[in-house]
Parts: C-alpha cells; sequence; structure tokens
C-alpha cells in the first residue's frame, strides 16, 4: 500500500472560519493543508445561515478579541470583496433607542464604537432618524457609517477556492470520529478515511467543545444551541426599510434583539429571536435530539444559565410561537408593519459557549494544546472578523509548529 500523505494542517470545520484559517496558514507558508466537513457542502450551518452583515466593532468591549477582530477583520472584509468581485455594500445601520431608559445605553455604544476606532458615528435626534429610515419611530438614534452587507455563502466558496489554487485540499462528508497519535502525527478517523496532520485546528463550530474532548482536551464550557428565526418582509413593504435597524441592545444578554435587516440578494429579513434549540442542529421547534437534551440535562452550567435568563428565555419562547408578539417587537421599530407583512423566513443555530458557572461567554475563546487549536467560541462578528481569525490562528500555528 502506498504511504499515508501526512498533511501540515487539517482544519475540522468547512465554515467560514475554518476556510480562512486554511487560507491564511497557506499565507505564511503552510501549503498542505485540508479542510474537514461533515456535511456535504461548506458553510452549511453558522454560515450559511448568516444574515450577512458586516459588523463595524460598535458593540464589543474595547481591547477583548471580538473588538480587535471585528474592526481589522471588516476591513479585511471590504478589501476581500472588492479584491475578489464579491458583491458587497458599506450601506450602514441605525440603532434606535425607542424608549427613554435606553438613551443612556445609546450614549455608552457611542463612547464603545468611538473607542474601537469607528469615526463614522453620528448621533441622530428623532427627526434626524427618519432622514435615514423615513419609516422608524424612535426618540435618539447612531447611525454607523462602517456596517455592510454581504454573502457569507459567496465569501466562503471564495475561501475554498484559493486554499484549492494553493495546493490545499477540502473534502465534505468527512465527520471527525477519533484521534489517534502515530510519531510524531496526529490520526484523524473520520467517516471519509483515516488522515495524518503535524497539526490539527478545530473550527468545528456547533460541535467544538465535542471535538474538543474527542481530542483529550477540556473544553471548560458546553455548547448550548441557541436558534434564531426570522420573517422576511413582503415585496411590496420591502421600501419601509432602507438599510439596516437595530434596536439598542440588552447589556445583559448576547443577542441584538429583532431588528431589520437588508439582504444583499435582495429582500428585507425581520428577526431573529433567540430560543433554546433542543438539538445542535434544530431549525425548527419540530427537530429534537435526545442526545444533545440529555447532555444539556446533566451540565450543571445550563441550569446556572436557565436560572439567571429564565424570564427573559420565556419571553423568547412566547414570542417564537405567537406571531403577533414577534411583529409587535418590530412595531417598535416601524410601527408601520402589520401582521400581514410578514412571511416566514429562515432559522439559524447558533453556538452559544456557556461557563460551567452559567455564564454565556461572550468573547472568542483560542485554546492551545500539543500540536492543536481549538476555536471554541467564535460567535458573531465571527463572519465580519474571519480574516482576522484565521490570521490570528495562523500566527499561533507559525510560533507552535512543530512543537
Amino acid at each position: 500500500m502506498p504511504q499515508q500523505k501526512t498533511y501540515d494542517a487539517v482544519i475540522i470545520g468547512g465554515g467560514i472560519i475554518g476556510t480562512a484559517t486554511a487560507m491564511a496558514l497557506q499565507e505564511i507558508g503552510i501549503h498542505s493543508v485540508l479542510v474537514l466537513e461533515a456535511e456535504n457542502k461548506l458553510a452549511a450551518h453558522q454560515t450559511g445561515n448568516n444574515s450577512g452583515v458586516i459588523h463595524s466593532g460598535l458593540y464589543y468591549k474595547p481591547g477583548s478579541l471580538k473588538a480587535k477582530n471585528c474592526v481589522e477583520g471588516r476591513e479585511l472584509m471590504y478589501k476581500f470583496c472588492e479584491q475578489h468581485n464579491i458583491k458587497h455594500e458599506k450601506c450602514g445601520k441605525l440603532v434606535v433607542a425607542t424608549l427613554r431608559e435606553e438613551i443612556p445605553q445609546l450614549k455608552n455604544l457611542e463612547e464603545r464604537g468611538k473607542a474601537n476606532g469607528l469615526t463614522g458615528i453620528k448621533r441622530l435626534s428623532s427627526e434626524e432618524l427618519k432622514e435615514y429610515e423615513p419609516h422608524v419611530k424612535g426618540l435618539a438614534g447612531l447611525f454607523i457609517a462602517e456596517t455592510g452587507i454581504v454573502d457569507y455563502n459567496q465569501v466562503t466558496e471564495t475561501y475554498a477556492k484559493i486554499i484549492l489554487e494553493n495546493g490545499g485540499k477540502v473534502k465534505t462528508n468527512s465527520k471527525f470520529l477519533a484521534l489517534s497519535r502515530d510519531n510524531n502525527s496526529l490520526v484523524l478517523e473520520t467517516k471519509s478515511g483515516e488522515y495524518k496532520a503535524r497539526l490539527l485546528v478545530n473550527c468545528a463550530g456547533l460541535y467544538s467543545d465535542r471535538v474538543a474532548k474527542i481530542c483529550g482536551v477540556n473544553p471548560g464550557l458546553q455548547i448550548i444551541p441557541f436558534r434564531g428565526e426570522y420573517y422576511k418582509l413582503k415585496k411590496e413593504k420591502e421600501h419601509l426599510v432602507r438599510n439596516l435597524i437595530y434596536p439598542v441592545p440588552d447589556p445583559q444578554f448576547p443577542f441584538l434583539g429583532v431588528h431589520f435587516t437588508r439582504m444583499i440578494k435582495g429582500g428585507v429579513e425581520a428577526g431573529p429571536n433567540a430560543v433554546l434549540a433542543f438539538k445542535r442542529e434544530g431549525y425548527s421547534h419540530k427537530e429534537f435530539s435526545p442526545t444533545d437534551i440529555l447532555e444539556m440535562a446533566v451540565y450543571s452550567g445550563f441550569w446556572k444559565m436557565a436560572a439567571k435568563y429564565y424570564k427573559m428565555g420565556i419571553g423568547e419562547f412566547y414570542r417564537s410561537l405567537n406571531k403577533n408578539a414577534f411583529v409587535k417587537a418590530l412595531q417598535k421599530l416601524i410601527p408601520e408593519i402589520r401582521h400581514d407583512d410578514l412571511t416566514q423566513g429562515g432559522a439559524g443555530v447558533r453556538a452559544q459557549a456557556v461557563d460551567p458557572n452559567g455564564n454565556l461567554v461572550d468573547d472568542f475563546r483560542i485554546v492551545e494544546a500539543e500540536k492543536m487549536i481549538h476555536v471554541l467560541n467564535a460567535p458573531s462578528p465571527a463572519a465580519t472578523a474571519s480574516i482576522s481569525i484565521g490570521k490570528t490562528i495562523a500566527g499561533l500555528a507559525k510560533k507552535n509548529f512543530g512543537r
């Protein structure tokens, strides 16, 4: 039998972070890379169900990995799209305060955005809001010029094309099953066969914690899936939204609230809510996994999280099951919206990392182990920041390669 090839790096996960990482590794001279994807196509889960927003860096704590990578990654994303003729638009967005008690938080967001280097922030009065979005109703707002829209499926496909052009490989239908060692190499067992690697990079998203455990690494957290459900505005009502309209987010919760997003391919999405999913790939109420439910039930961090956020969770479930409640939330931003203006849209599942104390892990979390790098938490704005995150991982790989 011919000797099995050993790749310099094998990346588990063919979403936007996995492919960006492979591309970044090639840029520093690690050309022999293999991307393994469990599904039959790339970007099948979080990336493929992304709303397509190029985030500005407004929300994130200055100095955090989120802030650093988002601000850097945003500009890299715009440059990448221009270089590769990927349709995108720097359209800007509004953040709208509809209640008087939200106005101090609006000021905090403005200060945070400026601390993160945003120069396109403009404070708006109630009247000035309508210059940007004529149908919005609010007491005050912010306009953030740096925000944009793109199709992250197309971005991921372009990353993969570059990987292949530079001598790398991408294999779908290759779910990671087990890991062993052979001298100085790691041996990855997958549904499509065995692969040897000098370095393993875990970019498995919804399954990042399980992959880490298979590799003998304690992730120190567990992925709890939250489903975000969307509606779409009917064609004749799309004029109500010019670009992107967001509420002032709850600072205690890592979700941004229901908002309006104009899509780069056309149409306007409204949502998402954030409801607990009973399957890691649970894109509807009907989908559940006994394994996933049991895993949550025996994790103390899940129950501690539930104790902290149960009131908000009940509200999210109610809004998920009651379209009128969803419409009411949207009417806070655009009072003209009516029940019949919305049709059912898609859904996505967010890989929310929860630590043993029930805390929602907010920042990116990347952990190194011998011959391994594990991306354990990469929530939004990971797609925006993907090129920057990939470069960060490549830097770790270069520093530790061959140790």
